[in-house]
């Protein structure tokens, strides 16, 4: 009983934490992506995850990009992205699918 309560306070939690999330408006444009030296994978399973832009709350840093293996089988990257609102840009992290 005491577990699934824990369990229950627990996705309440992260619930309401997800319903307080607001996309942050950036009125910059950000810059065109940086040209990355990949490297030789470290094996053949490995997915190169591409650098991007964050905005750090005065300007954009770049984030370099990576090999990374995926966290199952058939899994796809989905690259983070910028994306133009009337409100200025909003950032999509990126994600396995």
């Amino acid at each position: 009983m005491r577990k699934l309560f824990l369990s229950t306070m627990l996705a309440l939690g992260v619930a309401m934490g997800s319903a307080y999330a607001a996309d942050v408006y950036v009125k910059v444009a950000p810059p065109k992506a940086v040209v990355e030296h990949r490297g030789t994978a470290p094996s053949k399973d490995h997915v190169w995850v591409g650098g991007y832009h964050r905005w750090d709350g005065n300007k954009y840093v770049w984030e370099k990009g990576r090999w990374e293996m995926p966290p199952h089988a058939h899994a796809a990257w989905v690259a983070p992205r910028w994306t133009h609102h009337k409100e200025g840009y909003a950032f999509t992290e990126g994600h396995w699918k």
